[in-house]
């Protein structure tokens, strides 16, 4: 494995280097644009030896994993070693049936301290958030979470996209 530390410039997304800010919010016109941006990224993490960890919208799980696939991820490879990690909104954001902050902040620093716990240098949290175009209930409360989310992250080297 390979070390990567909050300060190793060779962290990239979308062709910028990831210094000590790692919270990045990423706008798609498109899946194809999304997927072009996002491949790269991913595809480098697992190549270190890092952790990936997705969380994506139920529906589209499975075209999820298809794209993995598709840029070369032995998917199921890299899920039976711990290495990849696939959750669904429900599973993540939406336990319970509603969004709840203090929750998900709480799982967000239980999987990054996993990570590292397990001997990843990094973990690589993709997360898909278009629920929160939805009338779910708790989705007023995501501005302070995303507010208390980047209190949280400076404590973790990791990138969270």
């Amino acid at each position: 494995m390979t070390s990567t530390t909050a300060t190793d410039p060779s962290l990239r997304f979308a062709g910028a280097e990831l210094r000590a800010s790692r919270h990045v919010c990423a706008f798609f016109h498109a899946p194809e644009e999304e997927y072009r941006v996002l491949l790269p990224f991913i595809l480098d993490g697992l190549a270190r030896g890092e952790k990936a960890y997705h969380i994506v919208d139920p529906r589209l799980r499975a075209e999820h994993l298809r794209r993995l696939a598709e840029a070369g991820v032995d998917v199921a490879a890299t899920q039976a070693r711990g290495q990849f990690e696939l959750k669904t909104w429900e599973e993540a954001y939406l336990r319970e049936g509603r969004f709840d902050q203090d929750r998900m902040l709480a799982l967000i620093a239980e999987v990054l301290e996993a990570g590292h716990a397990r001997g990843y240098p990094l973990t690589r949290l993709v997360a898909h958030m278009e629920w929160a175009l939805e009338d779910r209930p708790g989705v007023d409360d995501l501005v302070e979470y995303e507010t208390r989310l980047n209190y949280l992250l400076p404590r973790y080297p990791d990138p969270v996209i």
